[in-house]
């Protein structure tokens, strides 16, 4: 097999993640301007939730950090790779036609869990009828995740990178229809919901079938290789648990003011834009990358690929995380405000981002030293590390809440982040040299801050012009884009000064196109 180019591959997968996010933005902006942050929103994004929170168990989160690496080592050492991808596509199967079915008859219970707060009025009545019709997405989509994963595995991240586009495109078209024909927003939704994971789970099955794997429906059938699979999930899917602990907490602490389920969701939506892009694209190509140059024995390869993720992950994360914290009102003010959706939401959201953005690093961060675990199949640290982080957010989330309502689950959330960042560093660092930052690591990363620091003064002094551009109809959005081309123009030319990076990175990453 040829080897995974790395920073090459990072780009095609992060492309079609920028491509995904920003389809994703604009089904956002579509439901704030239909549904704004009032009572069918705040429903719609907990009964929406639930099949993503659970998703996480079985699929990207927990199930595909066991699954890849042992998929990828045995494509490396020529073993049965095709025969132990299908046992455990019909094992996932099988296990997730059982939940989805109970999970959609204890729907109400579910809500509950997910937002207490919505007890006693309509909402919680909305929120069980859209989940019990969204719940069997979950089948849908972590099948979608183990076809990626194989995908992945043999370099093909462009037919896994679209899948989620499509997603967001079947939501566009089915809001339009929507709103043309009178038919109920937030059934639309609900029911848009399991018709996308059917149609990804076409597109990523034909994808496989024709690089060779043909997966056909079949009984489970309990192998010692699946019970090894099973054996190394399970504490990442325990991890997964944790984390979407987190995930609940925060949803009960915004369920008791009504807007603020969704205020976070938006806020979310901007957030996540910088971290699909890069943490996620990061974190789905050094998974795979790793675990063949471990199986291989390459320990210089493995340091050189940890590193030059790092590097390119911060080059990117840091300066938008300083954009997002100085800019938070202007992009959510610019981006969301119509329709239903007014000045008082905005405020709110962008509330919720800034605290988000402080975070922003944290997040991608995990995406960079969580597969130094995995691909040595050590799923248990990072259960450990995530059971302490949980622990620090319930305490915030939960303490600060009568202090300062909502943002204290943002705010929890970014701190229980950092915490974990700390965990895994720190656990990483007896794994041996390629798990630690070389030399020009070390040299980069405070000039990265540096020329980042410069970027949101720039930042900070456009703002006078924004706020005179806001007040003209139609310009608000030239200004928009007029501060953020100077802010990432000034970012290139300090970087540049100080050494953050140089001309000869952008040769280099030429020659592997």
């Amino acid at each position: 097999m040829q080897p995974i180019r790395l920073i090459r591959s990072v780009l095609t997968v992060g492309g079609w993640t920028l491509m995904s996010r920003g389809a994703g933005f604009l089904r956002d902006v579509m439901m704030a301007a239909y549904l704004g942050a009032g009572p069918v929103a705040d429903a719609f994004n907990v009964a929406f939730s639930l099949p993503n929170m659970f998703r996480r168990f079985f699929a990207e989160g927990a199930f595909n950090m066991a699954f890849v690496p042992m998929f990828a080592k045995k494509l490396e050492s020529g073993e049965d790779a095709k025969g132990f991808a299908r046992d455990a596509f019909n094992g996932l199967a099988g296990i997730l036609i059982v939940f989805s079915v109970i999970g959609t008859f204890a729907m109400p219970w579910l809500v509950w869990a997910m937002a207490s707060g919505f007890a006693g009025d309509a909402r919680f009545d909305m929120a069980v009828t859209f989940g019990q019709i969204c719940f069997s997405y979950i089948l849908f989509i972590s099948l979608v995740a183990l076809l990626s994963g194989v995908l992945n595995a043999f370099g093909h991240f462009t037919e896994a990178g679209f899948v989620p586009v499509l997603m967001n495109i079947i939501f566009i078209v089915a809001m339009l229809i929507a709103a043309r024909t009178g038919w109920d927003m937030g059934l639309t939704l609900a029911w848009t919901v399991p018709i996308t994971g059917i149609a990804q789970l076409v597109f990523t099955w034909v994808a496989a079938h024709r690089i060779g794997f043909r997966f056909h429906p079949g009984w489970p059938k309990i192998t010692p290789e699946l019970k090894r699979l099973a054996a190394i999930a399970a504490p990442a899917v325990l991890a997964g648990g944790v984390v979407q602990i987190n995930l609940l907490v925060g949803r009960q602490v915004a369920s008791y003011t009504e807007g603020a389920v969704s205020w976070l969701v938006y806020a979310d939506r901007l957030y996540q834009l910088p971290l699909g892009v890069v943490g996620i694209a990061i974190g789905t190509v050094l998974l795979p990358d790793l675990s063949r140059r471990l199986r291989a024995g390459d320990a210089a390869g493995g340091r050189a690929s940890f590193n030059r993720g790092a590097e390119f992950a911060l080059l990117l994360t840091i300066p938008a995380a300083v954009a997002l914290v100085v800019m938070a009102l202007p992009l959510t003010t610019v981006l969301y405000q119509r329709g239903a959706f007014d000045a008082h939401d905005a405020q709110m959201t962008a509330l919720a981002l800034a605290i988000y953005g402080a975070g922003l690093p944290a997040f991608v961060l995990h995406k960079v030293f969580q597969p130094l675990y995995y691909a040595r199949e050590n799923t248990r640290a990072p259960f450990n590390y995530a059971v302490v982080s949980m622990v620090v957010n319930v305490a915030i989330a939960v303490g600060l809440m009568p202090f300062i309502g909502f943002a204290a689950a943002a705010l929890a959330t970014t701190l229980a982040g950092w915490v974990m960042v700390w965990q895994l560093w720190r656990g990483a660092q007896p794994m041996g040299p390629e798990a630690h930052f070389d030399d020009r690591m070390r040299q980069r990363l405070p000039r990265i801050v540096a020329a980042s620091a410069v970027m949101g003064a720039v930042l900070w002094s456009g703002d006078t012009l924004l706020a005179e551009a806001m007040t003209l109809h139609g310009w608000r959005y030239a200004a928009l884009a007029a501060v953020i081309v100077a802010g990432m123009a000034s970012y290139g030319a300090a970087g540049l000064a100080l050494g953050a990076f140089r001309k000869s990175d952008l040769a280099a990453l030429r020659r592997q196109r």
